[in-house]
């Protein structure tokens, strides 16, 4: 749908003209997974697909959220306070007009429509681009002076505190960070960043949906995260650390007896592992090297499905029959695992073979087509003139 199309459905819908329109994108992770909330070292990227949101004021002092995506629609006065009403997808914009009047900040009614074509529930953080989009227009309309960095945290509290899912803070920060081809090595315990540039050479960014949805809240993701805070725990016995990224592989050898549940000490291990893995991912782009890049991309994979367990057979058959593709870089999944998307750095001239290929060979195995689209590394959220 075009930025034309939206603003005619805007004026279908508020019966006036979009005053402004804004676009966050969504976000891969091109490595460095379940890291983000042990403290340590992400790869993720904006990509050019995301979130579109119209906005203009109106004289009823009413928040009209409406979406092109959905049916559900949400209308309430301003208030001083707001609550999560359900899973509907309007609590997201809903937790960031909580954060902004909890702050004592002065809103007004607004009419907003969003329109989003990032695949819902596929790992390419939706949610986190419709938190930013919101966040970043509210700050501009309203003239409330937050930084982009306050608002990422508010963003990564209206997911952990509003919507009640206990995860880091990767997903806003790339989403407002990100730089055209330029993937971002983000410190997740200090918020240090560097934009690496990520020459993808004569190759395009392949995105796998995998069409299994996962619904991240009820998944198997906050458990990982109990088991993470275990196994710093038990390290914490001889180790003065704060995260587990802290220490590096080889530290972890030698303190890993601490750790006696064996799972325990396979999510750890992929958890230290991977922190390393980043940091050699980003000597490789620096030398402009993507083939050491994707055997890392392998590597990242193959631990995420035997010691963080959180891959399965649909993700899994993607990347087996990636290895085969010469014209393939590398391939893993990305985001939070369950089901959702992998990615794979494929030669551009060959993307339309390797996506027939890797449907036709994932359909035999899983019994239902992915979907598979060719995406560049974009800039974060802004506004659109």
């Amino acid at each position: 749908m075009t930025t034309t199309q939206l603003k005619q459905q805007f004026e279908t819908l508020f019966d006036q003209e979009a005053l402004e329109t804004y676009f966050c994108p969504g976000r891969v992770n091109l490595i460095g997974e379940h890291i983000d909330y042990n403290g340590g070292l992400v790869m993720p990227c904006a990509i050019n697909f995301g979130t579109w949101m119209l906005l203009s004021p109106n004289e009823d002092n009413v928040f009209r959220f409406r979406s092109v995506n959905f049916e559900e629609t949400y209308d309430i006065g301003v208030q001083t306070a707001y609550e999560k009403t359900g899973r509907e997808w309007f609590n997201y914009p809903l937790g960031v007009l909580h954060h902004f009047v909890a702050d004592g900040k002065q809103v007004q009614g607004l009419d907003v429509l969003y329109y989003g074509n990032v695949p819902i529930g596929s790992g390419l953080s939706s949610s986190a681009s419709i938190e930013i989009a919101t966040a970043f227009a509210f700050n501009q309309y309203f003239k409330t002076d937050y930084t982009k960095l306050e608002l990422v945290l508010m963003a990564k509290s209206v997911e952990n505190n509003f919507i009640g899912l206990s995860s880091g803070i990767m997903d806003q920060f790339a989403v407002a960070f990100g730089e055209e081809h330029k993937a971002l090595k983000l410190n997740c315990d200090t918020l240090d960043y560097e934009a690496v540039t990520a020459n993808l050479q004569n190759n395009v960014l392949a995105i796998i949906n995998t069409n299994k949805p996962r619904k991240l809240a009820e998944s198997k993701y906050n458990e990982r995260v109990e088991e993470c805070h275990q196994a710093l725990a038990a390290l914490q016995q001889e180790l003065d650390i704060n995260n587990l990224c802290d220490i590096d592989g080889i530290t972890f050898k030698q303190h890993q007896h601490l750790i006696t549940d064996p799972t325990v000490l396979k999510r750890a291990r992929h958890v230290i592992e991977e922190n390393d893995r980043v940091k050699l991912a980003a000597v490789a782009l620096a030398e402009d090297d993507l083939v050491r890049f994707g055997r890392l991309m392998y590597a990242s994979h193959l631990s995420l499905q035997n010691d963080y367990e959180v891959s399965g057979a649909e993700l899994d058959a993607v990347v087996e029959y990636s290895l085969t593709d010469s014209n393939v870089v590398g391939a893993r999944m990305t985001g939070a695992g369950f089901g959702g998307c992998a990615i794979a750095i494929v030669n551009a001239d060959a993307f339309e073979d390797y996506r027939k290929n890797v449907i036709e060979y994932y359909t035999q195995k899983i019994g239902y087509a992915p979907s598979v689209y060719a995406t560049n590394i974009s800039d974060g959220v802004h506004e659109l003139v």
